[in-house]
C-alpha cells in the first residue's frame, strides 16, 4: 500500500448523511441555517454552534435523552463500499480512523460495524438519566480536524508523508495539508475539489482504492 494510515470523515463519506446533526435536525423539523451562517462567518465558536443546535431540540422536546438521539442516527446509511474500502485497507496493514465534527453516538457505531481503528468525534453533556443538558462535549473543531489527525498520527507512530485523508466538504481541508494524499469524495463545494489531489465521483466507496493502493 501506499499509506499506511487513511483519515475519513464520517457524513457524506461512510455515511449517505451529509451530516449527522442536520439529520436529527431534520426529523425534529427544525432549521440550523442561522447558526450555521454565524458560525461559518466566525460570529460564534464550535462550542455555542453545538448549543444553539441542541437548544432548538430542546424547544421541540423539553426531555430529549440521549437515547433518543441514538434511535434517530442510528437509522443512517452506510454508503455502498464502506466496510469492504476499510476492511480492505486493514488486511493490507493500514490503519484507519475517522475524524468527525459529528455526533459520536452514530460516529463510534459506524467505527464498529467497519472495523476502524480509532473514531474521534463529538458529544453530548447529558444527566445520570440521559438527558441532554445542552452542551456539547468539543472534541473535534470543525475548522481544525488537522490537530486531531496529527494526534492519531503520533498514536500510531505514522509519519505524514504515509497517510491520506478523505473527505466531502470544506471542513476537510486541513486534513488534506497535513496528510500527504487528500481525496474529495462526492464533494459538496469548489474549495474541497481544489484542495484535494483527486476528486472521486461515486455511489461506491470502493472506487478511492485505486488512489491508495
Amino acid at each position: 500500500m501506499k499509506y499506511d494510515m487513511v483519515a475519513f470523515d464520517l457524513d457524506g463519506v461512510i455515511v449517505a448523511e451529509r451530516s449527522s446533526w442536520e439529520w436529527v435536525h431534520s426529523h425534529f423539523g427544525v432549521d440550523n441555517s442561522h447558526s450555521l451562517e454565524a458560525f461559518c462567518n466566525g460570529e460564534i465558536d464550535d462550542m455555542e454552534f453545538m448549543r444553539s443546535d441542541i437548544a432548538m431540540w430542546h424547544d421541540v422536546n423539553p426531555d430529549i435523552n440521549i437515547c433518543q438521539i441514538k434511535e434517530i442516527l442510528l437509522k443512517a446509511t452506510i454508503n455502498k463500499g464502506s466496510v469492504e474500502t476499510i476492511q480492505t485497507l486493514k488486511k493490507q496493514g493500514v490503519k484507519t480512523c475517522i475524524i468527525s465534527g459529528g455526533i459520536d453516538l452514530l460516529a463510534e457505531h459506524i467505527g464498529r460495524e467497519c472495523g476502524v481503528d480509532k473514531v474521534m468525534s463529538n458529544g453530548f453533556c447529558v444527566d445520570k438519566n440521559g438527558k441532554l443538558l445542552g452542551e456539547g462535549i468539543l472534541r473535534v473543531k470543525l475548522r481544525d480536524k488537522a490537530s486531531v489527525l496529527c494526534q492519531m498520527l503520533k498514536e500510531f507512530d505514522v509519519a505524514p508523508e504515509r497517510c491520506a485523508a478523505i473527505g466531502n466538504s470544506w471542513v476537510d481541508i486541513s486534513m488534506f495539508e497535513v496528510a500527504k494524499f487528500g481525496i474529495a469524495f462526492n464533494p459538496i463545494d469548489g474549495e474541497t475539489i481544489t484542495a484535494a489531489d483527486v476528486t472521486v465521483e461515486s455511489d461506491d466507496l470502493r472506487d478511492v482504492l485505486q488512489y491508495l493502493e
